[in-house]
């Protein structure tokens, strides 16, 4: 390893059903209802977009000139923006001019910066006047064009968007339209993603200003000053009650704007965004996206003013791309400070790779290339001096585990361990003695006290923060973080490390994406520090080319809606007099993207009905009845097996040996060999007396798969070709899809390699000899089931099988041909049938059949009545907006937290807001008494929501509300330490007591559903559990306060 970076030295490189009459006619009536209203929203929505099609044009300009004319689109020597004709109406009968029209002028080429905006055709493009007098604020440093650019912009009082890298200097923008809006005598808010990067952000601007507020529903300090730092969801609460701040906010700032992506909160931005008041400007922070520009449109099309978008890509850091592949004696620079790729190199890294992944399960740290990889590369880095460090993982306990195998290693010399030892004595003497000696905290000082520190979202909330604090004084050398470390903190670093290049996100091990890669390697490089950021990334499994242009040099991830309706959302616009539901789904930004994306969509149908109706099948009505048929042998034997595969049938025939097959979730592992089986309790209800088939089978999986077999979600069968190997795994009876006549004689021991590999080659040999469709097991004539049903599902069965057999067209000798090309005009149809729907959805109001179908669901429930005006119980839950609010609000209408104790009422609470992992502790019974009328409550939700016609998995419904921490924090408001409520469970000291402050939030919020409700009693013992709930540690004040 010695010339391990020797690339470094190169500065180059429905069926309907009856109803009773009566029912019937009030159905109708409120069908007629809905269709009034539908209606109604059509003629606004109409209405809305006519008066914003005034022609698609896009202009260039430069300031202080006019903007150019529009041209031909056909003049492709300019370099002038061109009107795309579009086609004034479809087949569909769609009209394509009342699509909404923005004006786009681009004002600026410059160099590293591109500057445009976005105008409303009633508001043309005006260009920006110079400033006149002393800047709101001065620099001691020369700024970038993109800063001077977006300043410029918000000295003329106009909103912009402002998109680039991590550590580019956004914050600068921020900061001056503070300084600005101060100057003036307005208000600003400064909204961040997340309660900790607004601790730290408040922090920050109160170094900077002298009046400056926080408001997080953790912490509220000096709400009224003239800069408040809050949460997104704060903002939105605020403006849906109304409050008299709003009236004098000139600025709003949105810090890390791309959040509005995210599924599960993304549509909290869209909702503040939609809310607040046209006279309001607005700077918004964001990594690079794609679609800024589209973004802008929305903006000026949503508050009828201009946006700006300043886009850079620039990198005052220029970055150096690495890749370690497992099992060579180096790094190869794939990627040049240039931003080349250098195909050379990155043919030789894989060259090691050749044979399949190298991974080695004894060198193994948790993650792909091994302790041993780590350790050699961290070395090299420090001896090189490329320190400090940050090494991405994405598994907390791969974190905690590669930081482990460092513990011969020391970055830090006496002084810096005496000052580490200062801040951190400092930092926990906020913590009572208890507390101080809690074995997280233990265990984490003597890594620190050696340069060595770790983050992720399972350590304590103050030990997160001194090794923040410690990494930006520069005691850290070597951070293991998760990817979470990467989003809004300013914390860069020399060098970053990947130990991997695939990642599990809860439904495949892929490759990471472009947009991730960017925003983790983006910490690598320290304006002013560093010439050049070093980015390495480990790989254990070969990759091609184009995977490795796609992650190292493919574009950030686009800023696309996640919009998406909430009972909570419904409720609070029908409170409001001034708007309604069908207003939110009009200005959202998906409906905007709809819309723009219509003349592609219009394009695409048109292909695919063109490419169907050139696909010629020759004699298709002779193959359409073999396929026919076909679909019906499937449907029948999949409707035997349901009525077969029960366990008084299928237990006689569990024998060692028997080949099944086996399905889990939507993963079909195929043929297995089963080991054994036994019965035992259902372990997600112990307490229901409930027992289950557990059968112990050996199945065929893919290599990667071998590692995770204790995550079976992250477990796939080898494709076709690919080698096999045999694992055991515990499934449940209803994995169980097929029960083959095939018995395998069994190897004598299955825990060594070669004895799993002779079992997968025996069983290869069994599918093969039957033309791999392997003999079920037949359930008349071996089960002996007495049916009549079945025996007439069966006999049909064998009469469609046997037709199938001699069906003529099958014997012809261009069968083949004719059903490959029938095959195809299958995919042809499909693909026409979904562009014909995409196309629909695109056209119709968005989600607007969910809408009525949610608010059948709130007057089912009676949260509104007939004409929307919501009810006593709908008040109830406009309260209700951190955690479930229809299941919420029946329990308190139920009455069932009146017997509870304040203990309980939190503990039970808690289901409402742990979303991870974790084994559930056994309960008392009271406690497991107070989850089963819970979960109760939640069925007869899901089935009201069922009958309503809105998608919905009850099993999984009743499953979310997770009873894991019921028992810690029933524990926790009795009177335990920590450090007794964690021995019991396996769930991360920092997980618990994010779900605490989880907690704290949705028991403020029963406290006012409570007050709105009228119940007194109700009232204080929420209030009572808060007081018992908020103490020690879980709830100790930021370091950054």
């Amino acid at each position: 390893m010695a010339d391990l970076f020797g690339a470094f030295d190169d500065d180059d490189e429905m069926e309907v059903e009856q109803k009773p009459v009566i029912e019937q006619i009030a159905v109708d009536k409120m069908a007629e209802l809905e269709t009034r209203k539908k209606n109604q929203a059509h003629e606004n929505t109409e209405d809305l977009i006519s008066r914003l099609s005034s022609g698609t044009q896009k202009r260039q300009a430069t300031d202080g000139a006019a903007p150019a004319a529009k041209i031909s689109r056909r003049d492709a020597t300019t370099d002038d923006v061109h009107v795309k004709e579009e086609p004034q109406d479809d087949e569909e009968g769609f009209a394509f001019d009342k699509i909404p029209r923005i004006v786009v002028t681009t004002i600026a080429n410059l160099p590293n910066c591109n500057h445009e905006v976005a105008c409303p055709p009633d508001a043309p493009y005006q260009p920006l006047v110079e400033r006149v007098g002393p800047p709101a604020k001065e620099y001691p440093f020369e700024l970038d064009t993109f800063q001077v650019q977006s300043i410029k912009c918000v000295e003329n009082n106009q909103s912009v968007l402002v998109s680039a890298h991590t550590s580019a200097g956004k914050t600068v923008v921020a900061l001056y339209a503070i300084a600005m809006a101060l100057r003036d005598k307005q208000r600003v808010i400064y909204t961040s993603p997340i309660k900790a990067l607004s601790n730290q952000k408040y922090r920050e601007l109160s170094e900077e200003f002298p009046d400056v507020g926080l408001v997080t529903g953790d912490v509220t300090l000096n709400p009224n000053a003239s800069c408040v730092v809050m949460t997104t969801e704060i903002l939105r609460s605020m403006l849906y009650r109304g409050t008299e701040i709003m009236r004098e906010v000139g600025w709003v700032i949105f810090d890390e704007i791309h959040y509005m992506r995210d599924k599960e909160r993304g549509v909290v931005w869209e909702e503040a965004i939609i809310l607040l008041p046209d006279n309001v400007h607005y700077v918004f922070l964001s990594a690079t996206i794609p679609n800024a520009q589209q973004f802008a449109e929305w903006i000026s099309y949503l508050h009828h003013q201009p946006c700006h978008v300043v886009y850079t890509d620039y990198r005052p850091v220029p970055l150096q791309h690495f890749i370690y592949s497992a099992g060579s004696d180096g790094l190869y620079e794939v990627v040049d400070v240039k931003g080349n790729f250098r195909e050379d190199q990155f043919t030789k890294a894989m060259s090691f790779l050749a044979d399949g992944p190298k991974f080695d399960k004894r060198k193994s740290g948790g993650g792909p290339g091994g302790q041993s990889n780590v350790v050699k590369i961290i070395r090299t880095i420090k001896e090189r001096d490329m320190l400090p460090c940050i090494i991405f993982s994405f598994s907390r306990k791969e974190c905690e585990a590669y930081a482990s195998i460092l513990k011969d290693m020391d970055f830090n010399d006496d002084e810096e361990k005496r000052a580490i030892k200062m801040i951190y004595e400092n930092a926990i003497s906020l913590l009572s003695t208890e507390d101080q000696t809690l074995p997280q905290i233990a265990t984490l000082v003597p890594y620190l006290l050696r340069g060595i520190g770790i983050h992720h979202s399972g350590l304590l909330p103050i030990l997160k923060e001194i090794v923040e604090i410690l990494f930006g004084e520069g005691l850290i050398k070597t951070l293991f973080a998760t990817e979470t470390f990467a989003m809004g903190l300013n914390m860069p670093a020399k060098t970053v490390l990947f130990t991997s290049a695939r990642k599990f996100d809860g439904v495949d091990n892929r490759w990471i994406s472009s947009g991730e890669y960017i925003q983790m390697s983006g910490r690598a490089g320290r304006r002013g520090k560093d010439d050049r950021g070093l980015v390495i990334m480990m790989v254990d499994q070969a990759m091609s080319a184009d995977v490795a242009k796609q992650v190292i040099k493919g574009t950030s991830d686009r800023l696309d809606s996640q919009f998406r309706l909430t009972y909570n959302m419904v409720l609070n616009l029908l409170r409001v007099p001034e708007i309604n539901p069908e207003f939110m789904m009009e200005k959202s930004f998906f409906q905007f993207q709809n819309y723009t994306s219509l003349p592609t969509f219009h394009q695409e149908l048109k292909d695919a009905k063109q490419r169907l109706e050139r696909c010629h099948v020759d004699r298709l009505l002779e193959v359409q009845g073999y396929h026919t048929l076909e679909k019906t042998i499937e449907s029948l034997r999949q409707s035997i097996r349901d009525r077969v595969l029960k366990p008084r049938h299928v237990v006689p025939y569990l024998n060692p040996g028997r080949v099944i097959r086996i399905k889990w979730q939507n993963i079909d592992f195929g043929w297995g060999v089963l080991l054994s089986y036994k019965k035992q309790p259902n372990p997600l209800n112990p307490m229901s007396g409930e027992l289950l088939y557990v059968l112990d089978v050996m199945i065929p999986l893919c290599q990667e798969s071998v590692k995770h077999m204790d995550k079976p979600e992250r477990m796939r069968p080898p494709k076709p070709g690919e080698k096999a190997f045999m694992e055991m795994k515990a499934f449940t009876f209803e994995c169980v899809t097929a029960v083959s006549t095939v018995r395998l004689k069994m190897p004598e021991e299955l825990k060594s390699y070669e004895a799993k590999a002779s079992l997968n080659k025996i069983l290869e040999s069994s599918i093969d000899k039957f033309a791999g469709v392997l003999p079920e097991v037949d359930p008349i004539d071996h089960m002996k089931i007495q049916d009549p049903a079945l025996k007439k599902e069966v006999d049909n069965l064998r009469s469609c099988e046997e037709r199938f057999k001699q069906h003529p067209i099958a014997k012809r000798p261009d069968f083949k041909e004719i059903y490959k090309s029938f095959e195809n005009k299958l995919a042809l149809e499909e693909e026409y049938k979904q562009k014909k729907e995409r196309f629909k959805k695109a056209k119709s109001l968005l989600q607007e059949e969910e809408l009525g179908c949610r608010k059948r669901v709130l007057r089912r429930l009676q949260y509104c009545d007939e004409n929307d005006i919501i009810t006593v119980k709908g008040r109830v839950a406009c309260e209700l907006s951190s955690a479930d609010e229809l299941l919420l609000t029946e329990m308190i209408f139920t009455a069932a937290f009146t017997d509870l104790s304040p203990e309980a009422a939190a503990a039970l609470l808690s289901c409402f807001v742990f979303q991870e992992r974790g084994s559930i502790t056994k309960m008392s019974d009271e406690l497991s008494g107070y989850l089963r009328n819970l979960q109760n409550h939640a069925r007869k939700i899901a089935k009201i929501v069922a009958e309503a016609k809105l998608e919905i998995d009850e099993e999984r419904y009743v499953e979310s509300f997770g009873p894991q921490m019921m028992d810690v924090v029933y524990k926790w408001c009795s009177g335990a330490t920590f450090s007794d409520v964690v021995k019991d469970t396996d769930i991360f000291e920092g997980s618990i007591i994010r779900c605490m402050r989880r907690l704290e939030l949705v028991l403020n919020e029963m406290v006012n559903a409570a007050q709105s409700y009228g119940d007194k009693s109700l009232e204080e013992k929420f209030q009572k559990a808060i007081e018992l709930l908020k103490r020690d540690i879980v709830f100790s004040a930021s370091l950054y306060l």
